[in-house]
């Protein structure tokens, strides 16, 4: 069977860990942690970054440290991991759910300008949703499958409404626009995820990015326990949100290679996207829009089918044929836990998610391996 997607641990893993059990540094105080937030911050061309424990948690924290509470909205693409929506709701919010652009995935910008417009009043320092009275506290685009959301239209609408911007960058590590790396696209706090099925991955982990230096020192501090000084003394309710020293020692050696990973990544989609070029009647490449460089966390096909049970067909053929493909994200709107949120119209999100088809891309896999890849593919959609 070939695995949807592995990491790649060829390089320094060992040998770092192995200095992290001989010296005794394996929770969250450790030298490997500070070397891992130097090596993200400049891989994404931001100034500061804090370690997290996972990518959830870093969103959790960023949330938290730029002011959202209880009862408030944030306004969340609905095609995203449930992860995104579950750190807003930690907060004790509730995501107001924006569908996408057919053109990207991502966050439609027209539509959340019409939302902004239509649906919310400023009642002093505060924006209101018009129809339940909460408070408007923050806007969270994602970038899907790595590829960067449009954040100049999104930076500018945040700034004239005076809301704060956390970009769920999870899998976007790589990634550009119009040459500006993915940590330096506006957003006040930029989120990765190094979960085992990223392009760089620490086991598990995450990291928060800005530029900020008062807001990222919240973020350290909200996410060590908010404690003050060596004694135990802590100021405010915080989180044990620290990456550990095992984890930035993975991280740091996976690091050494970003290029190359993304690289790897970058030709695995261009291969799947000529092969299938034969197969448009079938299914179409994923997006990238012209000026945007996708870091292409996964790649795959969207399928020109109307019927949910199409893909399923398509992937228990293709785990027959030893490939594991999968489906993509449910949207948000369509989960048990929000499925009474506050949404836009989602016309395009519930045309999407079921049709997304997601294929082997491990940095690591052979061009034999994806050839059977291909193959299979075209056997089961001709």
């Amino acid at each position: 069977m070939i695995p949807l997607a592995i990491p790649d641990l060829s390089g320094n893993e060992a040998r770092y860990l192995q200095e992290c059990i001989a010296t005794g540094f394996v929770s969250s105080v450790g030298p490997f942690v500070g070397r891992f937030e130097q090596a993200v911050a400049q891989a994404a061309g931001a100034p500061l970054a804090v370690a997290t424990c996972s990518g959830t948690a870093g969103l959790h924290v960023a949330l938290v440290a730029l002011g959202v509470q209880r009862d408030d909205l944030v306004l969340l693409p609905s095609l995203t991991f449930i992860a995104s929506a579950n750190a807003i709701a930690y907060c004790g919010a509730e995501p107001w759910l924006v569908d996408v652009d057919p053109s990207s995935w991502n966050l439609d910008v027209a539509l959340l300008e019409q939302l902004l417009q239509q649906e919310c009043v400023r009642q002093g320092d505060r924006l209101l949703h018009r129809a339940s009275g909460r408070r408007v506290a923050a806007l969270l685009p994602v970038y899907t499958l790595g590829l960067p959301a449009d954040m100049q239209r999104i930076v500018s609408l945040a700034r004239q409404w005076q809301l704060p911007v956390v970009a769920d960058a999870a899998a976007a590590l790589g990634s550009a626009w119009q040459g500006v790396a993915v940590g330096a696209l506006g957003a006040d706090l930029t989120v990765f995820s190094f979960n085992g099925n990223k392009t760089v991955t620490c086991g598990g982990g995450g990291a928060v990015l800005g530029g900020n230096a008062a807001l990222l020192q919240r973020v350290r501090h909200l996410a060590t326990t908010a404690r003050q000084g060596d004694a135990y003394d802590h100021d405010q309710i915080g989180f044990n949100y620290r990456m550990t020293n095992l984890q930035a020692a993975v991280g740091c050696a996976q690091l050494q290679r970003l290029d190359d990973f993304v690289a790897a990544k970058r030709r695995l989609r261009a291969r799947y996207n000529a092969a299938f070029a034969g197969l448009r009647a079938q299914m179409l490449p994923f997006p990238e829009p012209e000026g945007y460089l996708s870091a292409c966390w996964f790649s795959g096909g969207l399928l020109h089918t109307h019927d949910p049970a199409a893909m399923q067909r398509l992937l228990q053929r293709l785990q027959g044929e030893g490939v594991a493909a999968r489906p993509f994200w449910k949207p948000i709107h369509l989960q048990q836990p929000y499925r009474q949120a506050p949404r836009s119209r989602q016309s395009v999100s519930e045309a999407l998610w079921y049709r997304i088809l997601t294929l082997p891309c491990s940095t690591a896999l052979t061009e034999q391996e994806q050839e059977q890849v291909i193959t299979a593919v075209q056997r089961c959609l001709t």
